[in-house]
């Protein structure tokens, strides 16, 4: 079962670039699988390729030399050189850095998964001279070409990781989540934490799960856990640069009553998050499935962010609630997110919202009825089906 990942044909193009190309997410998203059908392509157009993977101490060892005998290693190795889990390679930002100034004709391709240093180093070194890409789990577009069936409930309940895809029996699905998050927490977070803290850092996690899609309070989150807000906050920057937990803020423009500087907290897939409540009931039976369908949505924004979008909040201290915001060169567009709905009324946090900006062109329900477009005064109203979130971008 091969996943045509929509990322592919974008990477592609990074073939004709001299920019070190940088593939970074946590575990078990498809960057090596992305890595290995960009070698693939390469190999079928005859160009000369080299694939090390640095969890292997072999091709490790290859790295173990200075800047300067590393580029001559590599500059006859291949044009094109494909390092997987590259944070294992503690100056690798200063050698893509030499490369790419020494002019020698070779193109890099490199992943990473979820080490702080990684951050530091790519900011630092490496400005003006990679292209960084974000992978994330599958979205819905990815898996409904493999007739999986009902594509939204499989979503919200194992999740969009590749590998998770591939396995044959829900146990199996289930155990393999398991793993990864056992993976996350022993390999990614237990350098980075003292081990007296890990039962901590498990706790939030829970926590964060549990609320997801909520408004957290960092003092709530702290008391909770039982350590001070400053460490909850190192926590969650810990968990945010290892692309495992993203915060989405309010919105607001000052309009007397909006929440301001408030958070709401996603995991980075469903099937993690199941796993972490030890929950995989099916959707229909779930008592959270509106955070399950929320959290979805979230899922299928994120895949479209680009440098002229963002995704936020928003919410009035009356507790009236507008699910999403995608806001494109800075103007706000409502998106409501309802399991169960009907065309015949507008949700009131929707409501409220187009009260206090009136100028809004279009606003979004996502539900599990078919589509429809209404209109409000100077607003359209489009309804869509969970299966079609990503008409947002076409629409707006």
């Amino acid at each position: 079962m091969i996943i045509k990942r929509s990322i592919i044909n974008t990477l592609y193009k990074d073939f004709s670039v001299k920019e070190s190309t940088i593939l970074v997410g946590p575990r078990q998203v498809g960057k090596t699988f992305l890595l290995r059908q960009l070698e693939y392509k390469a190999r079928t157009d005859s160009k000369k390729t080299a694939f090390f993977d640095l969890e292997q101490p072999a091709d490790l060892a290859h790295f173990n030399q200075s800047e300067a005998e590393i580029i001559h290693m590599l500059s006859h190795a291949g044009k094109i050189i494909f390092i997987d889990e590259f944070h294992y390679l503690k100056n690798a930002s200063k050698i893509f850095k030499a490369i790419y100034d020494s002019n020698v004709p070779i193109k890099i391709f490199a992943s990473g998964s979820s080490a702080l240093e990684i951050h530091t180093h790519l900011k630092e070194s490496l400005v003006g001279r990679k292209l960084l890409y974000h992978i994330l789990p599958c979205g819905f577009e990815e898996l409904e070409s493999l007739k999986l069936g009902k594509t939204f409930e499989y979503l919200c309940i194992y999740g969009g990781m590749p590998g998770i895809v591939q396995q044959e029996t829900p146990d199996r699905k289930k155990q393999l989540l398991v793993d990864i998050l056992q993976s996350y927490l022993l390999k990614d977070i237990k350098s980075l934490i003292r081990e007296e803290n890990l039962r901590a850092f498990n706790h939030l996690l829970y926590l964060l799960a549990q609320s997801q899609g909520s408004v957290v309070s960092i003092d709530s989150l702290a008391r909770d856990v039982g350590m001070s807000p400053h460490t909850i906050n190192s926590y969650l920057d810990i968990l945010a640069q290892t692309y495992v937990n993203f915060p989405v803020a309010s919105y607001s423009q000052n309009l007397g009553n909006e929440l301001r500087k408030s958070k709401k907290f996603y995991l980075y897939d469903l099937g993690v998050r199941n796993a972490l409540l030890k929950n995989f009931a099916s959707f229909e039976s779930r008592k959270d499935k509106g955070i399950l369908a929320e959290t979805f949505v979230f899922h299928e924004l994120q895949k479209k962010l680009s440098p002229e979008t963002q995704i936020r909040f928003w919410r009035l201290k009356s507790g009236e609630e507008v699910d999403f915001l995608w806001i494109k060169n800075q103007i706000p567009y409502p998106i409501e997110v309802k399991t169960s709905w009907n065309h015949q009324s507008i949700p009131k946090g929707l409501q409220s919202f187009l009260r206090r900006y009136p100028d809004t062109q279009e606003a979004f329900v996502i539900t599990n009825q078919s589509k429809k477009t209404i209109k409000l005064n100077h607003t359209n109203i489009h309804f869509l089906p969970f299966s079609e979130t990503r008409k947002i971008m076409e629409i707006i």
